[in-house]
């Protein structure tokens, strides 16, 4: 859907724009989503949702369901359905409900017992379900990974989950537009996870805010797709809205063959490609931002804190308070090595290692694992390490490296060889660190408690992860390098997808994963829900918050999550700051006095609500009783989510007014909130401070106006946007992907399974 307008823009600027059901004129435009991914954390009370207003899914040919987050990665070679094998009763339920909602709405599925099955950001681009062009949502903040392929991808939080489910779309506003360009040739041993990384500890976890970062230069130009994915992936760690990548013929050449992409040489791929191609920005385009880095400068990077943005490079030391100007991050430096366990001035390459992790929709692909496996072959894990493992990020990816005998490898190093799921990247699942455990780990986020209470991550790449395995510490890679360099270059499976058809009843529902009987029940249309309650003013205690890049995992940690309700999260909210050995500890902030009711809290520090896309975060802070967060900055999505849920987040950049407010905080003083007249005022009366937020989201707000019902109020626009997508880009309807057979009308024929033999490990990528 080319747009007519040839004024010169950005990558971003021609697929939101290409998206664009509808645009107000204070800027709030209804964006329309092509692809739209599920899991079992985040979708629960989303189906809930429509179930009580009597709603059905939109699009169930644009939707793809899978579970990852909090399954086991223990053998299935007895699997037999998700009651039985999943051992956690939380976890268990979770998954359950996921299965109970694709039988009452009619969606694809990719269960436990599908080799299909696997993390949602792997599976996404593995199936072709991720089109460059395409907008890209999924409940999970990592869906920035698609972006890869110049896709507009990102998170959301669960009420515009539910949102997408009804509606095929969503409310939002443009970002600004940040470009990072990488230029020069890498050295051996650097990966793209060792650039983004870098360009995370320049730019810092805030640095993106507000905006979506296009990687542009030669170094992301001779990426491999799986190598764009990763940097994309983590382009949410820099704080902004999402990452992309111009695609080109590198992008073309991956998804040739893939089951839901256009067949190659049809029309639909010649008209795809041609559209495609020009996705890259033009000449003269104008970016807000721009960032230059010299490949020279990038090393094997990693993390030493709490932080993403907490990196050295691998031949550096820990750092020291000192070491930092800003004096939040000084604080946040001396909380950060009491954490650890780190003393400043510490070699990173004399640190040792209890566990290491390879996996995360970060780098759980096959590149990565062959990258990893160059380093293992012929080796041991050190006797210190107490447990190494590999978890591949689907089970066609698992396939595919048994066949090229990594496997193998990884074993008689020590390592397990682990089914697919997201595993210990967040520990949702029985994959976790015990208190104190240091891991070398691939994933994406060294946040407190993120692999488990009390453990301590150290982010980096495979190599990296796999060189760590070996000499029982940190290590640089670039010692244990036997042969060729890291790859860079594209790769594929090397076998023609084959049908597999099940041949018994028994077989099917294994596959499936979903009983027989799965005619829609609940997917019709009814009355709209409820909405909100009204927020006009709000006035009552206001509890301070000194910390800066306060994540969603400090929030509410991933312990937590596994709920299919929206409520009964306050008593978990800021659970490990609240309680020590179990016992409340006297010093944090909510645990004391007047404060215990408080309904207002002030940051004083940047970057609230950084991390995860979940909305249990507000959740919890709703549930607890506050209403209002007043800080300098937030998160995009934690921004978004807060909204969602009838919640106020006002914004105070200015240091003084902002310390104004928090000593009306400190001295235990009432804060009156009021948003028809956007003023913060004390116990008297008088005004502290005036605040902005958008005439749409205050509208909602005060009127306690249910956005679903709003945007239902569109229809006629939306029919006609996907009227006209139907005819410019048909491949991005699913009659080709969602079959349905004579008498079975939510039956979905099995997509290829790629049929692979067993075979020694290639060192040069493999080709389609």
């Amino acid at each position: 859907m080319p747009s007519a307008d040839q004024n010169p823009k950005t990558l971003y600027d021609k697929v939101f724009g290409d998206h664009i059901v509808n645009e107000q004129e204070d800027g709030t435009v209804l964006l329309y989503i092509d692809r739209h991914l599920v899991h079992e954390v985040t979708s629960p009370q989303a189906f809930e949702g429509l179930k009580n207003a009597g709603r059905k899914v939109r699009r169930p040919d644009c939707t793809l369901v899978t579970v990852d987050h909090n399954i086991p990665t223990s053998s299935r070679k007895n699997f037999k359905n998700v009651e039985e094998f999943i051992q956690e009763n939380d976890s268990r339920l979770q998954c359950t409900t996921l299965e109970e909602n694709v039988k009452d709405f009619g969606l694809t599925y990719f269960g436990m017992g599908d080799k299909r099955q696997g993390i949602v950001h792997i599976i996404g681009p593995e199936q072709g379900f991720t089109l460059p062009g395409t907008t890209v949502v999924c409940g999970d903040s990592h869906t920035s990974t698609h972006g890869a392929f110049g896709a507009l991808a990102f998170g959301i939080g669960t009420s515009e989950v539910e949102h997408v489910l009804a509606t095929q779309t969503l409310i939002t506003r443009r970002s600004k537009n940040m470009r990072i360009q990488v230029d020069g040739t890498l050295h051996p041993g650097v990966s793209s996870k060792d650039v983004i990384l870098h360009i995370i500890g320049v730019i810092g976890t805030a640095g993106g805010t507000g905006a979506v970062i296009e990687f542009c230069g030669s170094v992301v130009r001779g990426l491999s797709m799986e190598a764009r994915m990763s940097m994309c992936n983590m382009s949410i760690e820099a704080g902004a809205r999402a990452g992309m990548i111009a695609p080109d013929e590198i992008t073309f050449e991956y998804l040739k063959g893939r089951p839901l992409a256009p067949k190659v040489d049809s029309p639909e791929w010649k008209k795809a490609v041609k559209y495609w191609s020009s996705l890259k920005s033009d000449d003269g385009a104008v970016y807000d931002k721009t960032v230059l880095i010299d490949a020279k400068d990038i090393v094997p990077t990693l993390t030493w804190g709490t932080s993403p943005q907490d990196v050295v490079p691998i031949t550096g030391v820990v750092p020291g308070p000192d070491d930092f100007v800003d004096e939040n991050r000084k604080a946040s430096c001396e909380r950060a090595l009491e954490y650890m366990g780190l003393t400043a001035g510490t070699p990173m390459q004399e640190i040792p290692v209890d566990k290491v992790f390879i996996g995360s929709c970060t780098n759980a692909r096959i590149e990565d694992l062959r990258n990893a496996a160059k380093v293992v072959r012929g080796k041991k894990i050190a006797s210190n390490v107490k447990r190494a493992m590999v978890v591949p990020g689907s089970g066609l990816v698992k396939q595919q490296a048994e066949s090229e005998g990594l496997d193998k490898i990884f074993t008689d190093a020590g390592f397990e060889w682990r089914e697919a799921g997201c595993s210990m990247c967040l520990g949702m699942n029985p994959d976790i660190l015990s208190p104190q455990e240091r891991c070398a780990s691939t994933s994406n986020r060294n946040f407190e408690g993120r692999q488990g209470a009390g453990g301590r991550t150290h982010l980096m790449s495979p190599a990296m992860a796999a060189a760590a395995a070996i000499a029982g510490k940190l290590a640089d890679v670039r010692e244990h390098l036997i042969s060729s360099p890291v790859v860079k270059a594209q790769n594929k499976v090397d076998v023609q997808p084959e049908y597999e058809e099940p041949t018994t009843e028994e077989e099917f529902e294994r596959i499936m994963d979903e009983p027989a009987d799965n005619e829609p029940h609940t997917n019709t249309t009814g009355s709209s829900s409820t909405g909100l309650p009204k927020f006009t003013t709000l006035k009552g205690i206001a509890a301070p918050m000194d910390r800066a890049n306060v994540d969603t995992d400090a929030i509410i940690p991933k312990q937590f999550l596994k709920t299919i309700k929206r409520t009964g999260l306050g008593s978990a909210l800021f659970y490990e700051l609240r309680y020590k050995d179990g016992t409340e500890n006297p010093d944090f902030i909510l645990n004391q006095g007047v404060y215990r009711n408080a309904k207002i809290l002030v940051v004083t520090g940047p970057n609230f609500g950084c991390g995860s896309s979940r909305e249990h975060a507000p959740w919890a802070l709703l549930d607890f009783g506050i209403k209002c967060i007043i800080a300098p900055s937030y998160a995009d999505i934690f921004f978004n989510n807060t909204f969602k849920n009838g919640m106020l987040p006002i914004i105070i950049s200015d240091e003084q007014v902002l310390a104004k407010i928090a000593s009306e905080a400190r001295a235990g003083h009432e804060i009156e909130v009021d948003l028809v007249n956007q003023e913060i005022k004390d116990a008297q009366g008088n005004k502290l401070a005036s605040f902005d937020v958008e005439e749409f989201r205050k509208h909602c707000l005060v009127n306690g106006l249910d956005d679903i019902g709003l945007t239902l109020q569109q229809e006629g626009k939306i029919r006609s946007f996907e009227a006209k997508r139907s005819l410019d880009t048909p491949w991005l309807d699913g009659t080709g992907y969602l079959k349905r057979n004579r008498g079975q009308p939510t039956m979905i024929a099995a997509a290829p399974v790629p049929k692979t033999n067993r075979g020694d490990l290639k060192t040069e990528p493999l080709e389609w």
